[in-house]
């Protein structure tokens, strides 16, 4: 693990109030948004750079499917490594501080009673991808909402590693793929929205996190700490 990770400058970034407006009007009509300059340049290369530390260090994990005890590796189904979100940096203050704002954002116009956020750095190497899954199912999990910042600067048009998102019916039709362009975030329904990320042929960064809905009851801490 690296002692010292990259700085960003001391500032204060917000987000555009006519992209929530659309956010919010998109989770409502489809189940998902996409925005494309969601997020700052100068924050997603911050991040981009600290996920590049991360790498160099070999402070990344392969990511699994399942959780507790039902949590295995499949690189048949998802490549990717992974590094929580821990505040250990500005860049990581800075994106938490605006996922926070969007909290509010969505539960003072939707009542979705979000509790809390959790977020992890993704890097897939060339070649790596993730079968189409659900990021929970209906009324067993408290992952309400999923989001994805995407931090590759100059993605190329042949680089693959897009995000697909599928309509949840038994078809299953492909309705949008979004590239990886840093900036663009993406903010879905977690338990409604099918989506894959289709093979990459350049290596790929990204956050995903997920808002959380507080389901404690009778002793059992959930979320767990």
């Amino acid at each position: 693990m690296p002692d010292k990770m990259p700085q960003t400058p001391d500032m204060h970034w917000t987000l555009d109030d006519h992209a929530l407006a659309r956010l919010v009007d998109d989770l409502v009509d489809q189940g998902w948004f996409v925005g494309e300059r969601f997020i700052s340049s100068k924050l997603c290369q911050a991040l981009h750079d600290e996920l590049h530390t991360l790498a160099a260090h070999e402070a990344l994990s392969d990511a699994g499917i399942g959780r507790g005890g039902q949590h295995q590796l499949r690189h048949d189904i998802r490549g990717d490594a992974i590094h929580w979100l821990d505040l250990k940096s500005q860049a990581q203050r800075h994106y938490l501080a605006l996922m926070d704002d969007l909290q509010q954002q969505i539960n003072r116009a939707l009542y979705l009673g979000l509790f809390e956020f959790e977020a992890h750095f993704a890097h897939y190497p060339p070649g790596a991808f993730y079968k189409t899954h659900f990021d929970s199912f209906q009324g067993r999990a408290n992952r309400i909402v999923s989001t994805v910042l995407y931090l590759n600067p100059d993605w190329p048009a042949e680089g693959g590693g897009e995000m697909a998102i599928y309509s949840s019916d038994d078809e299953q039709r492909e309705l949008t793929r979004v590239p990886p362009e840093a900036g663009t975030f993406v903010c879905f329904l977690s338990d409604q929205v099918p989506h894959a990320v289709l093979p990459t042929r350049h290596p790929r960064a990204s956050i995903a996190g997920w808002f959380r809905r507080n389901t404690s009851m009778e002793g059992l801490i959930d979320p767990a700490r």
